[in-house]
């Protein structure tokens, strides 16, 4: 265990969390949401930190990020719980457990050994992915700030629900952020995630990019019934042209039935053709169908000379014509990111 960084103590030993926001109000003996925070006596302790669920080498295209170091090795690593309770999460049998879990599977890798992991097996960088993050959030913090000494670069793959204090705490040492929109309207987050107020999640997104430089891709898995209107879509669309940037990827990705949701439909290409059209009609120069391995809209189009600049077919890629964050044809901005962060 390890003492949480963003509490505070309430009367009666009683504490409130401030790593995401629920900002669950705890008392002793009892644990928050994630399950991960428990209050020990008036004191909040993380129970998952170094505690680590899952780890693999990626390609960074597997996140999904298209813009971000296109061609590269990330060492993607995941924990235990998430403050999410989504009826068709991908990765349930990790994220809707709880501590009992840790005692039972886990494995301790402390930061500095999964930063000495990363360069052993030629990776440019670090992703805190699977789960979400944010209840992981002493440990990503520590190993964000050893990675950049290292010349690693750094990824969250987020739902976007941190704290506003624990997205500034840990935005000087974050280089991307791969956040998970569900949807766009309140019942949609209620139904699926059991979320109330979900529009901080758009806050968080915007100050990721703004204040903190981070390079943002937004995804969008696409639930036949749930998230497929139009309203929604294009409410999501214009969003991310008009406070992030008409530059910012947005990937409709294919939903598959997992965990309660097994009685909906794989998502029909059909659908997800639609909802990239509704991006590229909202201005967005990038948009990408995912989970349809060798579909056109997986590749990178310059939008200004019409250039397939990289090509993909699942996670192969080629790139074939990009200088730097610029098209390699005509010179058009293409806000691919390949600078990394370091000290």
């Amino acid at each position: 265990m390890r003492e949480a960084l963003l509490y505070q103590k309430l009367a009666g030993s009683k504490v409130q969390c401030n790593t995401c926001q629920w900002r669950c109000k705890i008392a002793p003996g009892k644990s928050g949401v994630c399950s991960m925070y428990r209050n020990v006596d008036g004191v909040l302790h993380s129970l998952n930190y170094a505690e680590v669920s899952s780890i693999a080498v990626d390609p960074i295209e597997k996140k999904p990020l298209f813009h971000f170091h296109p061609g590269s090795r990330v060492f993607s690593m995941g924990t235990w719980g998430c403050n999410f309770h989504c009826r068709g999460c991908q990765n349930w049998q990790i994220a809707c457990t709880d501590a009992s879990a840790i005692e039972r599977e886990s494995r301790v890798i402390p930061a500095e050994d999964a930063v000495e992991l990363a360069k052993r097996e030629g990776c440019q960088g670090i992703a805190w992915t699977y789960n979400e993050p944010a209840v992981w959030f002493e440990y990503t913090l520590e190993s964000a700030k050893l990675a950049k000494k290292h010349n690693l670069y750094t990824v969250y793959v987020t739902n976007g629900y941190l704290s506003q204090e624990a997205l500034d705490m840990i935005g000087p040492y974050l280089d991307g952020y791969c956040v998970d929109v569900k949807g766009f309207s309140d019942e949609l987050y209620r139904d699926l995630a059991r979320i109330a107020h979900w529009r901080g999640i758009l806050d968080m997104t915007e100050r990721a990019m703004h204040k903190w430089g981070m390079h943002v891709e937004v995804v969008t898995n696409i639930m036949p019934s749930m998230n497929d209107d139009d309203e929604q879509l294009e409410g999501l669309a214009t969003w991310i042209r008009e406070r992030l940037s008409e530059l910012t990827p947005w990937h409709v990705t294919r939903f598959y039935p997992q965990h309660e949701m097994q009685h909906i439909p794989p998502t029909p290409v059909s659908m997800l053709e639609h909802a990239y059209n509704i991006g590229k009609q909202a201005g967005l120069k990038f948009v990408y169908t995912g989970n349809v391995p060798g579909h056109n809209g997986e590749n990178t189009v310059c939008y200004s000379c019409g250039h397939k600049v990289i090509g993909r077919v699942g996670y192969s890629i080629d790139i074939a014509g990009i200088k730097g964050s610029r098209c390699g044809f005509c010179g058009a901005d293409l806000n691919i990111a390949t600078t990394r962060g370091g000290t």
